[in-house]
């Protein structure tokens, strides 16, 4: 039988046939479990419901510092509330065990209530949507029911005195981790902006932002310098021509002093050297016609020299008629006196001009490696600044959460059903112990049927014939058992499942 593949029939069969073994297992086994509960100790279980209020300033406008999961920190809490040192003086205050106190170690009495205690979270409903954990239940079980409500309320105290402890150690943890980075962050910030102070008044007039200033500078001072050298030239031009001619009026008054008048070679001078400025005036130096005038003036000017040299020495030892010039040739030296003065103004205001010049030329040519200097001075301070606001900030957040944590206005644990009193034990639950029992006695009712079929080999159906020989069954030979009468009784289709007489005739 236990080689070929069972069907409902069969399991009918063992059930008709081991009917009474299973129903006696199955009525003993509820009043023997109810009996062995009555032998159990009781145990009252006192329970209390604890919700997680929200802040009452919303985080958009306080962000909370202690942002870890509530599971995580109601899981490390349970672990430091349920601790050896928390629980031991739970213990002793309200005497658990104390007839074992004196008998067992203090760990296996800490280790008992730690079993006692459960913890558990209140999963949040999926069609509110929400993520965060609403609340937890805090069960203690113990074999006094006044104790363990007592012990269930100081625990329950304990996880919403160690929350506030935590949340506002954490913050002002945080804040003061805060402040420390906050005063490193200003210690670099000032040396940053030191460096870059430096650096604009070594560099002053050179930085980038100041270079099309510069560049707006150079071109006006180039402007100016070239109105400066045209101003110059014709002051010099004109220098040229008054020289020619205070040279021909002090000739003329030279003359008429000496009582001739004689085509003197100033007058050629002064002719050439008005031929020699209207030439300059049209060609450069250059010029071939340019080049013979200034040799011709050159040659009349070393005749002058000589012969006022030779009318020098002869009139040395006559008195001269009269010292005063006249009026034209004083007012000519004045202009000549002007030009003078204009001359050098001029060329000092170029020299002026052509040194600004050079220093703005090379303001401009060095503006590309400063710029790259400045910018990495400036790259480094603006990351200080970025990184000193982005601490400010979060530090006066934490700073305002820890005032929030102080005041008890943050997330806080608020017990909604305090810890019952319970007046029937929780353990143990001796109908339902009836019931396992039942439910026991049946399965092992069942159980041993199934193993006594197992060792049973005998044949009970024409299957179990047909299976084992691999033979047809042509005819089966009945069991015929004695009445109490004495006579026989009528003869079956059936084998007996008691009688293990079966007989196979084969064609």
């Amino acid at each position: 039988m236990t080689q070929r593949e069972l069907t409902p029939a069969d399991y009918l069969a063992m059930l008709r046939r081991r009917w009474v073994m299973i129903v006696v297992l199955t009525v003993v086994g509820g009043p023997l479990a109810y009996g062995v509960s009555r032998f159990l100790p009781n145990r009252y279980k006192s329970q209390t419901l604890v919700l997680v209020e929200q802040p009452t300033v919303p985080s958009d406008f306080v962000k909370p510092v202690l942002t870890a999961d509530l599971t995580q920190r109601l899981s490390s809490m349970k672990q430091q509330i349920l601790s050896r040192t928390r629980l031991e003086p739970v213990i002793r205050q309200y005497g658990l065990y104390s007839s074992e106190i004196s008998k067992v170690s203090m760990d296996d009495l800490v280790g008992r209530l730690q079993k006692g205690i459960d913890i558990t979270p209140i999963q949040p409903m999926a069609e509110t949507g929400a993520h965060s954990l609403p609340g937890f239940f805090v069960s203690v079980t113990l074999d006094n029911g006044r104790t363990a409500q007592e012990v269930c309320t100081a625990v329950t105290s304990m996880f919403i005195e160690e929350n506030l402890r935590l949340r506002q150690q954490h913050s002002e943890d945080t804040t003061q981790f805060l402040a420390q980075q906050l005063s490193d962050a200003k210690g670099k910030l000032d040396e940053q902006d030191a460096r870059l102070a430096a650096f604009k008044s070594r560099y002053l007039g050179e930085l980038p932002d100041e270079e099309h200033t510069n560049l707006n500078l150079l071109m006006g001072l180039t402007t100016q310098l070239d109105a400066a050298t045209q101003a110059l030239g014709r002051a010099q031009h004109d220098k040229s021509f008054l020289e020619s001619m205070l040279t021909q009026q002090i000739s003329a008054w030279q003359a008429s002093q000496g009582g001739h008048n004689p085509q003197t070679l100033e007058q050629q001078l002064v002719a050439l050297q008005t031929q020699l400025t209207s030439l300059q005036a049209r060609y450069t130096d250059d010029y071939p016609d340019v080049i013979k005038l200034k040799n011709d003036i050159e040659v009349l000017k070393k005749k002058i020299a000589e012969n006022e040299a030779q009318e020098a020495s002869a009139t040395q030892d006559k008195k001269p008629q009269s010292t005063i010039e006249p009026p034209q040739v004083q007012q000519l030296r004045s202009q000549l006196h002007s030009l003078d003065q204009i001359i050098a103004e001029k060329t000092r205001e170029q020299d002026q001009i052509k040194q600004q010049i050079k220093v703005y030329q090379e303001r401009v040519q060095s503006s590309p490696a400063i710029e790259q200097q400045y910018k990495e001075l400036t790259r480094d301070y603006q990351t200080a600044l970025d990184f000193y606001n982005d601490l400010l900030r979060k530090r006066d957040q934490s700073a305002m959460a820890t005032d929030l944590e102080r005041r008890q206005e943050g997330e806080q644990f608020r017990v909604l059903d305090p810890a019952n009193l319970p007046e029937n034990p929780s353990f143990p639950n001796r109908p339902m112990f009836a019931l396992g029992g039942l439910g026991g006695g049946l399965a092992l009712g069942l159980a041993i049927t199934f193993l006594l079929e197992l060792r049973d080999t005998s044949f009970k159906t024409e299957r179990d014939i047909e299976f084992a020989l691999r033979l047809p069954v042509l005819a089966i030979i009945p069991t015929i058992e004695p009445t109490m009468s004495g006579k026989p009784k009528p003869a079956t289709n059936q084998f007996s499942p008691d009688s293990g007489a079966e007989v196979q005739a084969r064609a």
